[in-house]
């Protein structure tokens, strides 16, 4: 019997292990949190192995862990009661951490749409998530299964055990509401990679840096320039406020040497830094810098802290 069990649970893991970056994309949509989509896969998991005899097989295995997965989320966001009305800066988002696109190119195309970019920048974009915790819990599930994965109307209200018409309102106020704090050039973006562009600026942010030359750092920024930090609730905007606080950690009293590696987050592109303190041999890792870039300069810097280099397959010294 014990064999037996064993046997089944390592088919059905073998089944599920397929979908498992797709939902923690999906998970990572409604949480706006790479470490709790984590948790809440495990649990899509754990749930859909208790319940697996209410589950006649065939194609629909995948939507059935989709649905298992936005139920998850939906219990995670109640017992969580965390929402915003309206978001000015991702220092409101505490909560808010990057995701590896390395990670992101994992996710297959599906059957039901075998040559869709499965994840486009536009649905992973840090302003993307950040405006998605505006919505309400079913308003989040209602835009992300009919927008982003292209479920049918019948398909989501069947998930959210409601009529038809339900999601399809819940539809209408998601999108409205997500016009109103989405930027509105972001239908000009491409959908995967940063554009060439975006990575000679990348260039030059890291050799700026890695050089200590606050000038040439500061010479790349926009006049308006936001920088934020989750999850501390910090927000500087305005390059005047910003370049004392670059040659700063640029300048001769700053805390060490840099050394910056190029990457890619959200579609984004990264700089991964590492900080060498005086006395010490190594290159340690430090943060995350997401750029988002217009008409050529850096808009926007999202500072994220060294805790998810392992998921960029980054070390953790050079």
């Amino acid at each position: 019997m014990t064999g037996t069990v064993a046997g089944e649970e390592s088919a059905f893991a073998a089944l599920t292990e397929g979908h498992r970056r797709e939902l923690h994309v999906h998970c990572y949509r409604m949480l706006a949190s790479f470490d709790e989509a984590e948790d809440a896969v495990q649990e899509t998991f754990l749930r859909a192995w208790r319940s697996r005899d209410s589950f006649d097989g065939g194609a629909l295995f995948r939507a059935w862990l989709y649905r298992i997965a936005t139920n998850v989320c939906l219990d995670m966001l109640r017992r969580s009661s965390r929402r915003l009305t309206t978001i000015h800066s991702f220092a409101e988002v505490p909560w808010l951490q990057p995701y590896p696109d390395r990670l992101l190119d994992e996710v297959a195309p599906s059957d039901d749409q075998p040559d869709a970019v499965v994840v486009e920048r536009e649905t992973i974009e840090l302003a993307f998530l950040a405006a998605m915790q505006v919505l309400p819990p079913r308003q989040r599930v209602a835009l992300i299964l009919r927008d982003v994965l292209g479920w049918p109307a019948a398909a989501t209200a069947s998930l959210l055990a409601t009529s038809v018409a339900a999601p399809n309102s819940a539809l209408q106020r998601a999108r409205a509401t997500m016009r109103a704090h989405l930027p509105a050039r972001r239908a000009e973006w491409s959908a995967g990679e940063p554009s060439a562009e975006e990575r000679a600026l990348l260039k030059r942010f890291i050799d700026a840096h890695q050089r200590c030359d606050a000038a040439a750092a500061v010479a790349i920024a926009a006049q308006d320039i936001r920088i934020t930090m989750p999850p501390n609730l910090l927000c500087y905007e305005g390059l005047e406020t910003i370049a004392p606080l670059i040659e700063r950690a640029l300048g001769a009293d700053r805390d060490g040497d840099w050394r910056l590696v190029p990457t890619q987050a959200n579609r984004m592109p990264t700089a991964a830094s590492y900080l060498r303190r005086p006395g010490d041999a190594e290159f340690r890792a430090f943060k995350f810098d997401v750029l988002r870039i217009e008409d050529g300069v850096i808009a926007e810097i999202t500072t994220f802290g060294a805790g998810l280099f392992p998921a960029f397959g980054l070390p953790p010294t050079l």
